[in-house]
């Protein structure tokens, strides 16, 4: 299984080194280079002083660098069964491996059911799992890592799958990855573990006095490492107060989250993953929950655009726009919006708009007898009967 240390390549191209000028400017051969580029092997102990100053980064950064080994081609399977017959030789570059599967999934979720997802997401957590059991040193702190990623990642697809139904499964897995991310430091990963456990509070538990505390705790956390992921973490304070109906409460902390977000840089470490397009997703929830839908509705059309991309949020704003037209009795509009959201609902299978396209249905009962509802009912008994 070839594999290479793409970061560490170009982070010697960026100080303007070939590969043999560094060995000469170390002192090794360039052969050696290519085996720490290669993921061969990796720098000696007394070497790495030296390589962090002429790569001009700390130790810390140096070491960073020797972990993110990226798979480039394949024989993939036959290394891993390899190394699950014998666990003790499980290495960098296997964990590599493992860590690529989980990403490579967690790329599809937006696009893929989460009940197609499960199953694979739930094997490599399994292996990630049975390693960890027998790694030591370096290998090991790699994998709870890996594990803290796959824990989150299992804990959301379950909950999806239970149709937010069933709470102790996905929280057990959240509180994995809360320990997992513990032992390697990693406050990115705890923050957002705790935070969806929060969600879990909100939209499952309906205690959002609970979930209004664990999106606090998560903000407080993330604030050491990623404005981004703080800014998330507010605004889901902010819809715990919106539950309460505590309006000035809700729009200090959305005010608090729009901060955050202001400062994103391409230093966070999440900033890829939480973007305005999510400011705006929950400042529209939270106008619903406070009962101004006509507050939610303009940010909401807005945000369906902006989130083409990330269908399964998609489909939360397209279930929350309808109930803000639905509120405002905009019965022709709430329609389409309905349909369209039943249209995403049936394509990504998601929790989240599943439970709004149903709560939408409920607020349609006051015009049952009109034809256009009864289609919208047949399309929602469907979607029923096919879960």
């Amino acid at each position: 299984m070839a594999s290479k240390r793409v970061r560490l390549a170009q982070r010697r191209k960026a100080v303007g080194y070939s590969q043999a000028k560094l060995a000469e400017v170390l002192g090794v051969e360039r052969t050696t280079v290519v085996r720490w580029e290669s993921a061969e092997t990796e720098p000696q102990p007394w070497t790495r002083p030296k390589l962090a100053r002429a790569l001009k980064v700390t130790a810390e950064e140096l070491q960073d660098l020797l972990h993110d080994i990226v798979i480039v081609q394949a024989e993939q399977s036959e290394r891993m069964s390899y190394v699950l017959q014998h666990p003790s030789s499980v290495d960098l570059v296997a964990v590599a491996y493992l860590h690529e599967r989980i990403r490579q999934l967690d790329e599809s979720y937006d696009k893929s059911p989460s009940t197609a997802l499960l199953g694979p997401a739930g094997h490599v957590h399994g292996q990630v799992g049975y390693l960890c059991e027998h790694a030591i040193g370096r290998v090991k702190k790699a994998l709870f890592e890996v594990q803290a990623e796959s824990a989150t990642f299992m804990g959301q697809l379950l909950w999806d799958v239970s149709q937010r139904r069933d709470h102790e499964g996905p929280v057990g897995y959240f509180d994995e990855a809360v320990q997992a991310a513990k032992q390697v430091r990693d406050p990115s990963v705890e923050s957002y573990a705790i935070l969806r456990k929060a969600y879990v509070a909100l939209y499952g538990e309906k205690d959002p006095v609970k979930g209004l505390e664990l999106a606090d705790e998560a903000a407080a956390i993330a604030k050491l490492c990623s404005p981004s992921l703080t800014g998330l973490s507010l605004l889901h304070v902010a819809e715990g107060y919106a539950m309460t109906g505590a309006l000035n409460d809700c729009e200090t902390a959305l005010k608090k989250a729009e901060a955050q977000f202001d400062r994103v840089d391409g230093d966070d470490v999440a900033a890829d993953y939480y973007t305005v397009n999510e400011f705006n997703r929950l400042a529209g929830s939270c106008y619903l929950f406070l009962d101004l839908p006509d507050r939610a509705e303009p940010i909401l059309r807005s945000t369906v655009l902006a989130l083409s991309a990330k269908k399964k949020s998609q489909t939360i704003a397209l279930g929350n726009l309808t109930l803000s037209l639905i509120r405002q009795r905009k019965l022709d509009e709430a329609a389409a919006t309905m349909h369209r959201t039943i249209d995403a609902v049936e394509l990504t299978r998601g929790g989240g708009g599943l439970n709004l396209a149903f709560a939408a249905g409920r607020e349609l009962r006051e015009w049952r007898g009109e034809g256009w509802v009864q289609d919208i009912n047949d399309r929602l008994l469907a979607l029923m009967a096919a879960i």
